[in-house]
């Protein structure tokens, strides 16, 4: 069984700073592109990041402007998200999920419940 399970979010203030993980199990982790996506309180799912297999290639939303990095450690299946210089409108739950995105195509989370990220004062 395929699973995602990711963790790491928290209440932050304005310019703070999260890492996100996740861990994979149950599917070759590292033979896949996997991407972050998020979901802000009353809207639908966005893409946020995405990285190839072996981690070659990042590709990020705009809204992330150099503050997020994703990474990952395929000898511990898991996928990263450094959230830097955080803003208020960056409060979502975030997922991962398997496969790439971008502008126009939100990889689909399953499996994950997700972590909750807050930027507050």
């Amino acid at each position: 069984e395929e699973q995602l399970r990711e963790s790491g979010g928290g209440l932050v203030q304005p310019g703070g700073s999260l890492r996100l993980s996740c861990v994979a199990s149950g599917f070759a982790f590292s033979n896949f592109h996997m991407s972050w996506v998020r979901q802000p309180p009353g809207k639908g799912l966005e893409w946020v990041a995405s990285i190839s297999n072996y981690g070659d290639n990042r590709y990020y939303a705009d809204f992330t402007k150099d503050r997020f990095i994703i990474s990952r450690d395929d000898a511990k299946n898991t996928l990263y998200l450094q959230l830097n210089n955080l803003k208020t409108e960056d409060t979502a739950m975030y997922y991962c999920a398997k496969g790439p995105g971008n502008k126009k195509i939100t990889p689909t989370p399953t499996g994950g419940q997700g972590t909750q990220v807050t930027v507050s004062s």
